[in-house]
């Protein structure tokens, strides 16, 4: 059985815990945070048994008074533990508490008074347990590019790609998707509405797809359409995005507009984390 990558999240109130749970769920990780501490026992057993590919890649966000606890109990046999410490100065976690209005948990348990001796408390509490195995990132003066990018140097998954694309077709006629990130029109493309006999068909099938594709117009655009979207995809996985919809929309989005998006979907699917959705293709019976 392959051994569980399971990383625990922990460190000081206000460090970006949120951030780096969110970041690594969109990394591949299965997330979760303010896991009961009683049942943790449980969950140790279920990793070390489970043979759920979701469980292959884990992260934990656990809190100061827990974090002895998850340590201890989450290590076992099957499981690797990689402890990701975050780490701010006391200034920053002051002004960041103060611009959100949040309550330190401290705080919010009555251990405490003020933010400035839940901080110093809180810190007192990580103090015995820190290591130098763990791995830690200030996040006092970085923002969340700068973040992302620590994370995936530590914790990047070569088989799950961070950045990932959805091809949509759509119908201008029933209206545009309001989530695209860009939308292609195609309805200049020739069009097999017009060809009687493939009038009842989509570009899911194999007469429409190839009708549009093999025509000259559809030949030139492809061309300088992949040239546009190879460079823009690859500049958008740099920059750290994680998810980008591209629409591609014609009339009544049954013939062209699911042909380009079934073609892009294929050219881009082994190089991305692809996905695929026809919003207005109507399933239809032909017959033989």
């Amino acid at each position: 059985m392959e051994e569980k990558q399971v990383v625990l999240v922990s460190g000081m109130s206000g460090a970006g815990k949120s951030t780096v749970m969110r970041v690594l769920e969109d990394m591949g990780y299965y997330c979760i945070d303010n896991f009961p501490v009683q049942l943790l026992s449980l969950f140790a057993d279920m990793l070390e048994g489970s043979n759920d590919v979701r469980y292959s890649y884990v992260a934990v966000a656990t809190s100061a008074q827990d974090f002895p606890e998850f340590l201890h109990s989450l290590k076992g046999e099957g499981i690797q533990v990689r402890v990701l410490f975050l780490e701010a100065n006391d200034k920053t976690l002051l002004t960041r508490y103060k611009s959100t209005r949040r309550a330190h948990p401290l705080l919010l348990s009555n251990t405490v008074n003020t933010l400035e001796e839940a901080i110093s408390v809180e810190r007192g509490m990580f103090q015995r347990y820190i290591q130098d195995s763990f791995i830690t990132i200030d996040t006092s003066y970085i923002n969340e590019k700068e973040l992302k990018e620590k994370l995936g140097n530590y914790f990047g998954k070569r088989s799950v790609p961070a950045f990932s694309i959805s091809f949509l077709s759509f119908g201008y006629k029933y209206g545009v998707p309001m989530d695209a990130d860009l939308m292609i029109d195609v309805r200049f493309l020739p069009n097999p509405y017009w060809d009687l006999s493939l009038r009842p068909y989509t570009g899911n099938d194999e007469a429409v797809y190839n009708y549009v594709m093999e025509k000259e117009e559809t030949k030139t655009f492809i061309k300088h359409l992949l040239s546009f979207t190879d460079y823009m995809f690859n500049e958008y996985a740099k920059e750290g995005k994680n998810h980008f919809t591209i629409a591609i929309g014609c009339t009544g989005g049954q013939h062209r507009s699911v042909t380009i998006a079934n073609f892009l979907y294929d050219h881009y699917k082994d190089t991305y984390r692809s996905y695929i959705d026809h919003r207005d293709v109507k399933e239809v019976e032909h017959e033989d």
